[in-house]
């Protein structure tokens, strides 16, 4: 039997999402055709990859199997038509937020000769497209749902533990510390059952449980402007003012141009931030674009935990605890 590659990435991107129409809309293709396409990967193998029911998409035994075996065949697939180049490496920025351009900068600076080719892709998306070869790295928070579906095949190190700030409005008076209690907290990102939840949503899932503190989701308007102009939309009548829980280096923008921001005074949240890249002989400047950004998180104290004005928070059991 020959094998369909294309047939194998559209039932990677199904059992990716474990729903249909989301995984339609990633392959830009109708969702019957792409439940047709999978039936004839099933016909085709002689057994069946996913269990279908009205309201759920789970995989077989033999899927499970088949979803390690389809991912390392993409990507050999994918470096076999893309060799790796040794004058280039691939990366990837979710939005505008700043540890992986200033792991490309101080990699651009040290190898002037080589290319960054760099894209944008959220967290979950960075870990396909690198697993299967599209990207070098990935600069991405790892989560233990990410372990546990892709056990083997890459390696991951913390580059760093960002601050999440309280950003306020336009007015406000500024002040260190800021109590969570004190107003609402509205976030910038796709609550569960947008069909946009991903590894940041996930995240402050956890924040709100563990922490107890309900937040307003506000959807993810992506670039530093588009959230700059949500902040100053937003109406400051008393029982609409709220402060915005942000990442640092977001944050520190809203604090140039006038806006307070604060630290939470009951405890501080922190964003893991890692390096990943495939568990194979890595190009030249792949393995040269690990060094660097370790070096920069070395360097920078990225991974230090912040000065301990409150206990350090990050959701429990998260792979990004530094080791003690």
């Amino acid at each position: 039997m020959d094998l369909d590659l294309r047939l194998v990435r559209y039932f990677v991107a199904v059992a990716d999402e474990l729903h249909f129409g989301r995984a339609a809309a990633r392959l830009h293709i109708s969702q019957p055709a792409l439940s047709k396409q999978v039936r004839k990967l099933e016909d085709d193998l002689g057994a069946p990859l996913l269990v279908r029911d009205s309201r759920h998409v789970s995989l077989t035994p033999y899927g499970r199997q088949f979803l390690e075996d389809g991912r390392r065949l993409l990507a050999i697939a994918g470096r076999m038509t893309h060799p790796a180049s040794t004058h280039a490496v691939q990366i990837a920025h979710i939005f505008e937020l700043d540890t992986s351009s200033s792991v490309a900068e101080a990699f651009s600076h040290e190898h002037p000769d080589v290319q960054v080719i760099e894209r944008s892709m959220d967290s979950i998306r960075q870990l396909e497209a690198m697993l299967s070869g599209q990207l070098d790295v990935a600069i991405l928070r790892v989560t233990r749902q990410m372990l546990a579906d892709h056990p083997t095949g890459w390696h991951h190190r913390l580059l760093r533990l960002e601050p999440m700030m309280l950003v306020g409005r336009p007015g406000d008076q500024p002040r260190d510390v800021a109590s969570l209690h004190e107003r609402p907290i509205e976030v910038f990102a796709d609550a569960v059952g947008s069909g946009m939840y991903n590894a940041h949503g996930q995240y402050l899932s956890a924040f709100e449980r563990e922490a107890g503190v309900p937040l307003r989701w506000l959807g993810n308007p992506g670039t530093f402007a588009n959230c700059l102009a949500a902040v100053r939309r937003r109406p400051r009548e008393s029982s609409s003012t709220a402060f915005v829980l942000e990442f640092d280096c977001y944050a520190q923008r809203y604090a140039e141009i006038g806006i307070p921001i604060h630290r939470p005074a009951e405890l501080q949240p922190v964003y893991p931030w890692s390096i990943a890249w495939r568990d194979e002989p890595p190009a030249q400047p792949t393995a040269d674009f690990v060094r660097s950004a370790l070096k920069l998180s070395r360097t920078s104290s990225w991974t230090a935990p912040p000065a301990a004005h409150a206990p350090i928070w990050l959701p429990a059991g998260d792979p990004g605890w530094p080791d003690d």
